[in-house]
């Protein structure tokens, strides 16, 4: 089963299942495809965008494990 830590870039994050990018919009991560996005880690993007970085790594690895 795929899964994805906080110091995974967004880019990394992406190309683990594109179905995580709707996830990252709906939590206020509208930069998804700025070229920052690629090199940074999801923990720095929520900390930038003010965001609750564990509980967003829970509902990425939630959506991935129903996917098995």
């Amino acid at each position: 089963m795929a899964q994805v830590t906080k110091d995974m870039t967004i880019g990394e994050i992406i190309m683990v299942d594109q179905g995580i990018i709707p996830i990252l919009l709906g939590s206020g991560m509208h930069c998804i495809g700025c070229p920052s996005s690629q090199g940074e880690t999801l923990e720095e993007a929520a900390m930038v965008h003010g965001m609750d970085g564990d509980a967003l790594l829970a509902a990425i690895n939630e959506y991935l494990a129903a996917k098995n």
